[in-house]
């Protein structure tokens, strides 16, 4: 029941990145988190064991029975999904890649057509991948690299598909959703750390969008909700069942969001839909890494541990090298509002003492 508050928060809240993320200790220490867990492992060996037995086997023959002819045309739908994505941010225009990666470059905008006219022709989709990983180190000259990061996956994931459904060998070719996969899955399992690391930028929205909780106390929502977004990202990569459900279950609850969080979310969200959309359709059964690990139920908790243990690493780690022990909430490129400042909005950077200039960053803004 985590909801709308997979919207991504920079997008509507005002952020800092270089400041001190909350230490791991106090997630360790949460009673929620843990409650969170053991509820998830719960329901992914449950389905485990409902997907070695008849039942199992019938649910996805049904599923693969009526995805077959939404399936057969793959690629066409990934291929206009991606091009009615950037041609929507052309059409909005002043941001890169996401709502909250501004720009004021008009050629910025223009590139983004050229992305998407790429894609009609299969030769030039390499370049139409190559224009994304473009665009994101572009964005390196305007923000730092730990905010980038949150859209590195994502982007790989999109670009690494587009060069091999381009490909005319089908040893490459037939890695293409598996690519796609993999790089939202990361995607999603990275920014749910938010929610562990930052759980003071969600207060704002929820103080605005009281309904977003379900009626849980805030502090018992946001860890959960961060272990919900973490755990079905991890479901993209594990048995067919648990991927295929795990991405129906995602689909559900960004499709909602669009309601509160209206076309923004829905824009910025698009290529993780899409790809979602494709993985709730994949008919493949066949796992090509840690096979026998991710059939056995122990490996469900085994590797669950490890990508916590590894993600958590990564972020804390990364951010520390990059800020130094007790962060820069200071720094420029973390003083960045996602929108102007509204009184009707709580949210707003003036409600968190900010002095916005015109080009829309907020100075001193202290944590909320």
């Amino acid at each position: 029941m985590a909801g709308p508050a997979h919207a991504h928060v920079k997008w509507f809240a005002p952020y800092i990145v270089g400041a001190s993320p909350q230490p791991l200790s106090a997630t360790l220490g949460n009673l929620w988190f843990w409650t969170a867990i053991a509820l998830v492992l719960m329901a992914f060996v449950a389905t485990r064991i409902l997907e070695r037995q008849n039942i199992g086997q019938t649910m996805l023959g049904g599923m693969d029975r009526a995805a077959a002819p939404l399936w057969a045309r793959a690629d066409d739908f990934m291929r206009v999904a991606v091009g009615t994505f950037f041609v929507a941010i052309f059409a909005v225009g002043g941001v890169y890649l996401t709502p909250d990666l501004a720009t004021p470059s008009e050629w910025v905008s223009w590139f983004q057509l050229l992305i998407a006219a790429g894609l009609f022709w299969r030769r030039t989709m390499p370049l139409s991948a190559a224009g994304i990983i473009i665009l994101w180190a572009i964005a390196l000259r305007d923000y730092d690299l730990f905010h980038l990061l949150d859209y590195l996956a994502l982007g790989v994931g999109v670009a690494g598909y587009l060069v091999l459904a381009a490909s005319t060998q089908d040893r490459w070719q037939k890695h293409r959703f598996e690519v796609l996969r993999w790089g939202v899955a990361i995607a999603l399992m990275w920014s749910s750390l938010e929610k562990f690391a930052y759980p003071e930028w969600f207060y704002p929205l929820v103080l605005e969008k009281p309904f977003l909780t379900f009626g849980l106390p805030r502090d018992v929502f946001i860890p959960m909700a961060g272990v919900a977004e973490f755990t079905m990202g991890f479901g993209l990569l594990w048995t067919p069942l648990v991927r295929r459900l795990s991405s129906v279950a995602l689909l559900i609850i960004f499709m909602t969001a669009v309601w509160p969080f209206g076309r923004v979310d829905m824009i910025g969200h698009a290529l993780i839909m899409a790809t979602i959309v494709l993985i709730a359709l994949d008919p493949e059964r066949q796992l090509h890494v840690l096979t026998g690990v991710r059939q056995s139920l122990g490996g469900v908790p085994l590797v669950l541990a490890a990508a916590l243990i590894v993600f958590s690493t990564a972020y804390w780690g990364t951010h520390r090298m990059i800020y130094g022990k007790d962060g820069a909430p200071n720094a420029d490129a973390g003083n960045m509002a996602t929108h102007a400042p509204d009184p009707e909005k709580p949210h707003g950077p003036e409600a968190a003492g900010a002095t916005p200039d015109p080009a829309g960053r907020t100075k001193d803004v202290p944590l909320p």
